[in-house]
Order: structure tokens, then C-alpha cells, then sequence
């Protein structure tokens, strides 16, 4: 797996003014929020954390490098402006690895169902499942092989496989994708 590395500097001038004059020089101003609550006030270099951004998902695991250390961390969020095609501020939530943590996947599907190329016609019942497992246990994404399921099967949440470190706290029973038969 990939490492994605972002390095950070403290920034001690906040306000419009200074953020504006942080992108004129190619930077981006952020914050860096522990597990305790507490803020701080970085820059990041744009054409850095642009290499990041674009390549990793909610659930991608970065680290950033702050004060001489490492820190796991999260892009939290990101303020975008669509006309500059540029981050204008962005948020990072920096993790311990001892405290597991909840997030909601999309479901992604690659394949075409065999029942389909019989026919019938794929139902997909959720569009995401729940998960609960350490920060650097956490899937980029999560995605099902649908081509082995015929006119008729039912695929559940049960069948989806991520291994033993991540907990599905979605319901076992749910349906995920049904291949109903042509009327």
C-alpha cells in the first residue's frame, strides 16, 4: 500500500488577509485536531497535498509530519474552490491507533452479474455498510464482486469478506444485491 506523506509548518497568523497571502505563495492553510479536542494552526504546501488529496479516499490513512514527529491522520475535510480548481483550507483529524473508529462505506460493485447476462436484472438493496475497526485497519474502499451471482441469489452483508481486524456493524441479514429474473 501506498504511504502518502504531508508535511506541515505552524502557522501563527490567522485571519483572510494572511490565508490569502499563504496561497499567493503556493501554500495552503490548515488545522491539525488531535483525539483530545485541541487545534493547531498549520501551512501545507499545495502542490504536496494536492498529490495527496487526489489519491485517496475519506478512509485513506496519511501522515503528516509536524514538530519533527510523524502523526496518522485523516484529511477531515477540504475547502474547495471549483472556478481556481484549488483547496483553499483544509482539516486534518490526527489518530492514536488504539481507539477503533466508525465509518460508513459505499459500496462499490465491479463485474456484471451472471443472472444478468442470463437476463435478469440486479437490485441493489443498500448502498453502504457501516464499519468499526483501528484507524490503520480501515479499507480504502469496499468493493463486491458481483459476477458469481445468479438469477435468484441473494448477496447479504454477511458475504462481504474484510477480514478479521474489521468489524461490519451493519446487520449480518441485510441484502445487498438480489438478480431478480426478467418479467
Amino acid at each position: 500500500m501506498e504511504q502518502f506523506v504531508v508535511e506541515a509548518s505552524v502557522r501563527n497568523e490567522t485571519g483572510k488577509k494572511a490565508a490569502k497571502a499563504l496561497r499567493a505563495a503556493g501554500k495552503i492553510p490548515a488545522v491539525i485536531y488531535d483525539e483530545e479536542g485541541k487545534a493547531t494552526s498549520v501551512t501545507v504546501d499545495s502542490v504536496q497535498f494536492n498529490k495527496v488529496w487526489r489519491n485517496i479516499t475519506a478512509t485513506t490513512l496519511i501522515t503528516i509530519k509536524f514538530d519533527g514527529k510523524d502523526y496518522d491522520a485523516f484529511i477531515r475535510d477540504t475547502e474547495y474552490d471549483i472556478i481556481t480548481d484549488s483547496v483553499l483550507h483544509a482539516d486534518f483529524f490526527v489518530v492514536s491507533n488504539k481507539k477503533p473508529v466508525t465509518r460508513q462505506f459505499k459500496l462499490q460493485y465491479k463485474g456484471t452479474a451472471a443472472g444478468v447476462l442470463k437476463g435478469g436484472f440486479m437490485v441493489k438493496h443498500i448502498p453502504e455498510i457501516k464499519v468499526k475497526a483501528l484507524p490503520k485497519d480501515l479499507p480504502a474502499r469496499v468493493v463486491i464482486d458481483v459476477s458469481k451471482i445468479n438469477i435468484g441469489d441473494v448477496f447479504r452483508v454477511k458475504d462481504i469478506d474484510l477480514g478479521d481486524k474489521v468489524t461490519v456493524l451493519t446487520p449480518a441479514d441485510a441484502e445487498v444485491i438480489t438478480v431478480a429474473p426478467a418479467r
